[in-house]
């Protein structure tokens, strides 16, 4: 919770801050500061024509470099510039010990900060310059420093020597540490007055405090590996010149970016320079004034202010927005790691308001380049139209457009990797559900026919589909549904075959319906809290029929003394059975677990990891192999492409009843089962695409919710009349699909996440994986050695898997959590800790109610009760909640995940079990 305090901090904090308030009157004569220079009152050097202010969206503005060189002796006693340290947005500085420094944020002294202010504010501000090396650079420069009065035409010469010094970079022996700092003297000087030392009280505080844990014998990284495509650099020179009155500064902005021989470490072009010369005083530290300098030019705000300034003013109060963003600590007691982690929510907020006005300025630039067509096509997809199918024809219309580079842009290695690991990725679950399927029909369905619809259904959406990212499979929800519909069948007297083909048929009509009213803005209602009862539930469904599974195999094959029975009880094969589940859940999960380890490199540790399923499936199942005299029940599948039970059915089901006549009223009740399926398929495939189509993921050719349901439920309802599974989007793999086609920037600041550049949005890999889906059935003589305990391993895997996602797991927990073990999350921070578990206790009395219809006759209905969670999160718990708590515990807070992050994956993604 927030202290008393805290909203009258930050009202200080987003105050424009007034250094000037903060001096002292009566020592005001007696400090030289840099902001004490010549007041002669003349204009900025007009470097470029009149009336060229160009537009904002016309500046062109880079990723930034930075250099600070400081004057120094080396160790022949001459004077040159070596550098210190360098920033590519965090800063890394060359340490006493020899070594580079690892990235760290920069921290700054106010003073510095104040100063800088007040230098911009009188120094020299050129824009534009028109120079094409450092000389010509340096001769402009001090020709402007002379118009103002800043610097004596007798001490042109000796300044422009010292600024076109050479310039070194550290070595072990040569640096910054082992070099004297040089004061500059009018030339004649004796060179014993050179040498006077400089008084640098702040660069052991900043060098071997606040920069991080040295790790020697770290070599220096490869900067251009690492330096953005296109970035301009950023050269600081601060140093002391006896014969100077006051400090001196100069900001001079390129119109070029020129290229400078022997400057930089790195060879990129530079576009700004700035220079601090002073006399020597121990009121000043020119390094940190230069670290101060160096680090709002590698802030991303403050370098665009200083790309787009057009006058002095502009810089002025670029430095005024950065210090408003910026967070003083008090001259108290060194504070522990707790108290300085609170500022880290202030920081945030802080950052939110710094970088909202840029977005904001980038969007309305980009939208008033557009034309009104491409205006309209990057509308909401959800929006309404008011005509019967106009969102599906927005639908049509917006991505058939792009159909032929859908194709041309698969013709990259990326996408035949992923087709290689979504394959697996898609077969495992596809043999899995196949083999439980199987079980839970009696063979009137299993891995057979399982495998063909996918193949055939995915085929089709690959090449109809608005968002061909989607990966179409079986899930778990509706294997709930096949086995309660099952079981209403068979205690009916009825053909669940045939059933499930006038359940197709409703489907059709159901899906035509709703996507001619537009129904798929529905989803808008589904908040996380009716997402994660239904997530919850699968999941449990998952690990109690798991075990129960396996209790009806010891039932079948108890433990007893003498196994004598021909026909009777196995011996051992209840425990093997217990090993190949225990053994195929543990190395899965370790496989996962691994995959997000520090062990190996992250290519071998993620392609591990993202095959942790398939081999998994296969050790175990070789193991049993190995162990020739203990029987286990194998997975059951056909020749070729024959049925799974082909003396109870046929490719083709007669609709009318395949051996006895199917009922007439059962064939208009089957709209109640059809409904609940239709929930069932609308709930997966709409929040899988939304979260396949969160902004984070830089997807640009759109998508189509309502052409996507229409395929989706339409193939299944006709799949019915073959006796064929239907299918739903799933949730994990296809966030697993998006993420292999996903292109990140191989080059980033040190330190920093790797950015997205595009993702291969096209149809070739799902169209390769449905047909190599289909190939699969020729693997009969393979498959049938897959043990059914190994599946029941997978499906717990699944189940157990798929609560890591989800935030009512995670506030379970902590039921069972002192308060002080809770974790720092807003759900926990910002909400009372009893209302939290009040809020908590509300989603597990549902899950009750939920298992308890779901253990009845009246299973089927479960779908229904769901729904009701709508109005629940909509009208009651707004009456017993307050709003800024709601939003806390019931917010889309799931993290889009790239990168490989310790204990995170794809998973804590996803809140839909798949």
């Amino acid at each position: 919770m927030e202290g008393p305090g805290q909203e009258a901090y930050e009202e200080g904090m987003r105050r424009i801050l007034d250094p000037e308030g903060y001096e002292d009157p009566g020592l005001k004569s007696s400090h030289l500061s840099l902001g004490e220079m010549s007041t002669v009152s003349v204009n900025d050097v007009e470097l470029e024509p009149t009336g060229s202010r160009r537009l904002l969206s016309q500046q062109g503005t880079h990723e930034g470099y930075v250099e600070l060189h400081e004057l120094v002796l080396d160790n022949a006693k001459d004077l040159c510039w070596m550098e210190a340290g360098h920033w590519l947005k965090l800063e890394e500085d060359f340490q006493e010990s020899g070594d580079w420094s690892q990235p760290h944020l920069s921290f700054l002294t106010y003073h510095s900060l104040l100063e800088i202010r007040r230098a911009l504010n009188r120094g020299a501000i050129l824009l534009g310059v028109e120079a094409t090396s450092l000389p010509a650079t340096v001769h402009i420069l001090l020709d402007q420093l002379i118009y103002e009065g800043q610097l004596k035409p007798q001490d042109r010469d000796d300044v422009m020597r010292t600024l076109l010094l050479r310039h070194s970079h550290p070595t072990e022996d040569e640096s910054v540490w082992t070099m004297p700092p040089a004061l500059v003297q009018r030339s004649g000087t004796s060179r014993t007055d050179v040498e006077q030392p400089l008084l640098r009280e702040q660069r052991p505080l900043e060098m071997s405090r606040m920069a991080g844990k040295e790790q020697s014998g770290v070599p220096k990284p490869q900067l251009l590996e690492t330096i953005p495509e296109g970035a301009e650099a950023t050269l600081v020179l601060v140093g002391c010149a006896a014969f100077l009155e006051q400090p001196v500064l100069a900001f001079v902005r390129l119109k070029d970016a020129v290229t400078m021989d022997g400057v930089l470490d790195v060879s990129i072009p530079v576009r700004f320079l700035v220079v601090v010369l002073g006399p020597d005083t121990p009121q000043i530290s020119y390094h940190e004034i230069g670290r101060a300098i160096a680090t709002m030019m590698s802030e991303r705000v403050f370098r665009r202010d200083a790309y787009l300034a057009e006058a002095r003013q502009d810089l002025v109060r670029g430095v005024e927005d950065f210090l408003e963003a910026s967070i003083v600590l008090p001259p108290t007691e060194a504070p522990n790691e707790p108290l300085l982690r609170a500022l880290v929510p202030l920081q945030q907020e802080l950052l939110r308001r710094r970088y909202q006005p840029l977005q904001r300025l980038d969007i309305e630039d980009f939208q008033k380049d557009l034309g009104p067509d491409d205006g309209a096509e990057d509308d909401d997809p959800l929006r309404r139209t008011g005509r019967p199918f106009g969102g599906l024809v927005r639908d049509i219309r917006r991505r058939y457009p792009k159909y032929l580079s859908d194709i041309k842009d698969a013709l990259n290695p990326q996408c035949l990797a992923a087709v290689i690991f979504i394959y697996f990725a898609a077969l495992s679950p596809a043999i899995t559900f196949g083999g439980l399927l199987g079980e839970k029909t009696k063979g009137m369905m299993g891995v057979s026919e399982l495998l063909i619809s996918t193949c055939v259904q995915c085929v089709l959406f690959s090449l109809l589909s608005a968002q061909p990212l989607l990966v179409v499979g079986f899930s778990g929800p509706l294997l709930v549904f096949e086995e309660a519909f099952f079981s209403f069948c068979s205690s009916n007297g009825m053909e669940y075959i045939v059933g499930r083909v006038w359940i197709g048929f409703w489907l059709i009509l159901l899906v035509l319906v709703v996507v001619a009213c537009e129904g798929s803005f529905l989803v808008r209602y589904l908040s996380r809290y009716t997402q994660e009862i239904f997530s919850f539930l699968i999941s449990l469904i998952f690990i109690f029929e798991t075990f129960s599974k396996l209790v009806t195999i010891f039932k079948t094959h108890p433990l007893q003394e003498r196994y004598d029975t021909p026909g009777g009880p196995k011996p051992n094969t209840a425990l093997l059975s217990l090993v190949l589940m225990a053994g195929t859940f543990f190395l899965a999960f370790f496989l996962r677990q691994f995959k997000n380890s520090s062990f190996l490199p992250g290519k071998v540790r993620r392609l591990i990891g993202d095959f942790g399923v398939p081999i998994s499936i296969f050790i175990m199942s070789l193991a049993d192999f190995l162990i020739k005299d203990t029987e286990t029940q194998k997975l059951s599948v056909p020749r070729g492409l024959e049925v799974t039970n082909s003396t109870a059915r046929s490719w083709f089901i007669h609709p009318l009843g395949e051996k006895t006549e199917f009922p007439i009223w059962m064939m208009f009740a089957s709209v109640i089962p059809a409904l609940l399926v239709f929930i069932l398929i609308f709930l997966e495939t709409q929040i899988t695409t939304l979260i396949v189509s969160k902004p984070e993921r830089k997807l640009v050719k759109g998508t189509g919710f309502h052409l996507d349901l229409l395929l989706i439920v339409a193939m299944g309802g006709l799949a019915a009349l073959f006796g064929m599974p239907w299918l739903s989007a799933t949730t994990v793999r296809t966030i697993t699909h998006a993420n292999a086609l996903t292109v990140m920037s191989k080059t980033s600041a040190p330190g920093g996440k790797s950015q997205i550049l595009e993702v291969k949005e096209q149809r070739i890999s799902g169209l390769l994986v449905a047909v190599l889906i289909g190939v699969s059935i020729l693997m009969e003589p393979i498959l049938k050695y897959i043990p059914l305990a190994v599946l029941f391993g997978i499906f717990l895997y699944m189940g157990v898997t798929s609560l890591f996602g989800i935030q009512l797991f995670d506030r379970i927990l902590l039921l069972l959590k002192p308060p002080k073990y809770h974790p720092d999350e807003p759900y926990v921070t910002r909400v009372k800790t009893w209302r939290m578990h009040l809020f908590t206790f509300t989603q597990i009395i549902f899950l009750v109610v939920l298992w308890v219809v779901k253990s009845t006759p009246a299973s089927l209905a479960l779908p229904f009760v769901l729904i009701l969670t709508v109005p629940l999160r909509r009208f009651l718990l707004p009456r017993i909640f307050r709003d800024i708590e709601l939003r806390c515990l019931d917010a889309d807070d799931a993290v889009v995940t790239f990168d490989e992050a310790e204990g995170t994956d794809v998973y804590n993604e996803v809140q839909m079990p798949s």
